[in-house]
């Protein structure tokens, strides 16, 4: 990055003054190290925290997922490449870091684990070239069809090609047969949490770094006016090209960290509902924004977890939150977040406090009065069969009597009404803190 000078204003020139001394804005540089040393102290102190075998096995996930959905954005937020088959580059980094595994345990060869997840990077960075060749060519709705094709291209092959994709049993590795690194087995879950940390914050760091070069500034460009881009000299399907192989070659590298933690890989890897669930986590933290996806990640991963394990319908709630995401946050929950920078710059953000938890009480209600409602609707007409009874939120109901959904209507009604209601208070603590803010 650039350091930022300091010189001497017109009127010392004016002057016959000498210009002052050039010197760098230390301040700058170590804003930007610092984050990433917090977020290095995270990464490390969370297992210790954290200690149980579910925790260890999320933050995993996690991990692999910021990677997968931080080289999404390289194409969504930074080039504005709208992929609905970058799960492609996801699985064939995975589907080659098994066999390499495989290899290399056979072969007793000298290659430590840890260094497995640059086969993935190699393999994304060349399926990359190859498939972004031809699909970089146009952009918009026609890049979005044309990655269709190829992932579902890709896909149906997975299947013809049984010797090397393993089918639906998929292709298994061990990797504590590797060849060991400072006595490390990764047989436990906590040294494999460690290894996909670490890869996590490189390639985060990475792609943070791609971000602030002037290949970043024009991949911001074509997004925002690949035309100009050309007249300033630079051809914009070039720009897409690199942006495309850097962020296949990154998706490569979670499909290898996902390799070493499952140590299975089939031809799910590929699917299309792996393309949508990066995509739902870009959106959901907020493409506009390098942590958003950062967040996005966490909660996608977190809500898949846990909300598996509480309904059937957890896919549902996906689907209704990224379209609440789109049509009331656009800049996701990364877009929020910092629109409050400057209230908490200013030191005004506690005068909207109150004003929220107003909110919150009825938008807690609004939103179990719904959950109820989608939970009977799905007990009675998808799960006829086994009765009309249900427990929810730890309640017994049947739903085939009026009463529950007269109530549950009441309580999403009612919920909805008192949270409009507390909309103009919102406004008002929101301006005013806002107002203060600007005089400070």
């Amino acid at each position: 990055m650039t350091d930022l000078v300091e010189r001497a204003p017109a009127g010392d020139w004016a002057g016959g003054q000498t210009e002052k001394a050039v010197r760098p804005r230390t301040g700058g540089r170590l804003g930007h190290v610092v984050p990433w040393i917090i977020a290095a102290a995270i990464l490390f102190a969370a297992p210790q925290i954290l200690t149980s075998g579910t925790s260890l096995t999320m933050m995993s996930l996690m991990g692999i997922m910021i990677v997968f959905a931080l080289s999404y954005n390289m194409l969504l937020g930074q080039t504005g490449l709208l992929s609905f088959g970058h799960a492609v580059y996801y699985g064939l980094g995975a589907f080659f870091t098994v066999h390499a595994m495989n290899v290399v345990a056979a072969g007793r060869l000298p290659v430590p684990l840890a260094a497995l997840p640059l086969v993935g990077a190699v393999t994304g960075l060349a399926f990359g070239i190859v498939l972004g060749a031809v699909s970089t060519r146009r952009a918009g709705t026609v890049f979005a069809m044309i990655s269709l094709g190829l992932a579902e291209l890709v896909a149906s092959g997975s299947h013809i090609l049984h010797s090397f994709f393993g089918g639906e049993e998929g292709i298994t590795t061990n990797r504590t047969k590797m060849m060991r690194l400072f006595d490390l087995n990764f047989g436990p879950q906590i040294q494999v949490y460690y290894l996909i940390a670490a890869w996590c914050l490189i390639c985060a760091i990475l792609m943070y770094a791609i971000t602030r070069t002037p290949l970043g500034r024009l991949c911001n460009a074509v997004r925002e006016n690949p035309e100009r881009v050309e007249f300033i000299g630079y051809e914009p399907q070039t720009v897409r090209l690199i942006a495309f192989c850097l962020s296949a070659m990154f998706a490569g590298v979670a499909g290898s960290l996902a390799a070493i933690n499952f140590e299975i890989v089939n031809v799910s890897y590929l699917s299309l509902h792996q393309s949508g669930v990066v995509l739902l986590a870009a959106f959901i933290g907020g493409i506009g924004h390098f942590v958003g996806p950062v967040i996005g990640a966490v909660v996608v991963t977190l809500l898949q977890v846990s909300l598996s394990d509480l309904t059937e319908i957890w896919q549902l709630y996906f689907g209704l939150m990224f379209i609440a995401i789109v049509m009331f946050a656009p800049g996701g929950i990364a877009g929020l977040a910092m629109m409050h920078g400057p209230l908490i710059r200013a030191g005004t953000v506690n005068r909207l406090i109150p004003s929220y938890l107003l909110a919150l009480v009825p938008a807690l209600v609004m939103l179990a009065g719904l959950i109820a409602l989608i939970e009977m609707a799905f007990r009675a007409l998808v799960k006829a069969g086994d009765g009309t009874a249900m427990t929810l939120f730890r309640i017994p109901l049947d739903v085939a009597g009026p009463l529950p959904w007269i109530v549950a209507l009441l309580v999403a009604g009612g919920g909805f009404l008192a949270f409009r209601a507390t909309w103009p208070r919102v406004a008002e603590a929101w301006d005013a803190a806002s107002a203060a803010a600007k005089e400070v």
